[in-house]
């Protein structure tokens, strides 16, 4: 074909070709950017990184991991007590067995021989106890377990090549009983509570009412503290945590017994402050046990939290004023 104008013929139709280079430009292109991004994904990782050292400097937990088997076990707890509560029951087993466990080991370490065996046959065997036949269940079990640990322990004396001396065996014999009193006793009034009808409302309330103060005690103390409350035995804790942690549980134990437990507004205030105490005092209790064992966790077993008892230091003390509140106001 021929230009109708200056008669030359049309140049053939080239294929469109993109300019020298540009794939190696896009290339480039596309590793700069990619480059860039990874920069500030680690720039960003350091910074959290850093958020979470200092929080950790300054209230001694990994929140990150804190929170999410925070998150964990609350689901399970939800599970059990919404849906079928007999659940919750073999969750408390398994609770009181770990917890029994590690507050034996720790005695063992401090150099008192609490027997291990026993003591978590009697953590298992006051919750079912307690649930079925409860009061008369919980105390004969009790009883039970204290007689056998002692048992166990003085025929333990009784084989040893070895004999420790008579204040080392009541030492032994005092912190085996404390394990039962503490944590297997105190355990087992959540079994009480649950065993009631529409008990397990109550239970969830309790631990929703225990969160609410550590976690207004956490917050309060890490943005304001500056006064503790107990240097020699917790020096984290301080009054300001305190505070913050009596507005939250006030609030929450309204709102918990008005849509929870269906109960007056007046009864959430004494809900509240009750459960403020109590599991302050849990706290501080179990603080003054490690520190008398020269410990800071009870075990490693929940990354961010320490042990199970680390995290039952305030829910312990709770059920059993619970269940005397249910038992008051019910």
């Amino acid at each position: 074909m021929t230009n109708g104008t200056s008669g030359e013929p049309d140049d053939p139709v080239q294929p469109r070709r993109g300019r020298p280079g540009s794939k190696a430009e896009f290339r480039a292109q596309v590793q700069a950017t990619r480059a860039d991004l990874e920069r500030q994904v680690q720039a960003r990782k350091a910074q959290l990184d850093a958020t979470n050292e200092r929080i950790e400097a300054r209230t001694g937990r990994n929140l990150i991991l804190a929170i999410l088997i925070g998150v964990g076990a609350g689901a399970l707890l939800l599970i059990s007590l919404i849906f079928i509560k007999q659940l919750f029951l073999v969750f408390g087993i398994g609770i009181a067995a770990f917890a029994s466990f590690e507050l034996t080991q720790a005695f063992r370490s401090a150099g008192r021989f609490v027997p291990r065996i026993p003591t978590i046959v009697a953590a298992v065997a006051i919750a079912p106890a307690a649930y079925y036949f409860h009061a008369g269940g919980q105390l004969v079990s009790l009883s039970a377990g204290i007689l056998l640990v002692w048992v166990w322990r003085l025929i333990e004396e009784a084989a040893r090549p070895a004999k420790v001396g008579r204040a080392q065996l009541v030492r032994d014999l005092g912190s085996s009983a404390l394990v039962q009193l503490y944590v297997v006793l105190l355990a087992s009034f959540a079994m009480l509570l649950l065993a009631e009808d529409r008990g397990e409302w109550w239970v969830l309330a309790f631990i929703i009412l225990v969160v609410a103060v550590d976690t207004g005690a956490y917050a309060s103390g890490l943005s304001f503290g500056k006064h503790p409350m107990a240097p020699t035995i917790s020096p984290k804790k301080t009054w300001e945590g305190f505070a913050g942690a009596a507005v939250t549980s006030v609030v929450a134990g309204i709102l918990l017994s008005l849509f929870m437990i269906e109960r007056p507004w007046w009864f959430g205030i004494v809900f509240g402050i009750v459960i403020l105490l109590s599991a302050t005092l849990g706290d501080l209790a179990e603080s003054l046990i490690k520190r008398d064992l020269g410990i800071k966790d009870m075990s490693s077993w929940l990354p961010g939290h320490g042990g199970f008892l680390d995290r039952l230091d305030s829910i312990l003390p709770s059920a059993a004023v619970t269940y005397a509140l249910f038992l008051i106001f019910g």
